[in-house]
């Protein structure tokens, strides 16, 4: 869906938590994002809205 084109935005949740080793979120491609908005939380979490810059 990426390399097509038909994704509008990402929004990513934070949370304070250092876990080790994991997946990765996107394989190999790279894609230049802007963000859009930083949003933290009382919780400590934070929302982050990216969108690809075409």
């Amino acid at each position: 869906m990426i390399a097509a084109n038909l994704v509008d935005e990402f929004r990513l949740f934070v949370f304070p938590v250092a876990v080790g080793r994991g997946a990765r979120l996107f394989d190999s491609t790279r894609e230049d994002l802007a963000l859009l908005e930083t949003r933290p939380f009382t919780s400590g979490v934070v929302l982050l809205r990216y969108a690809p810059k075409r």
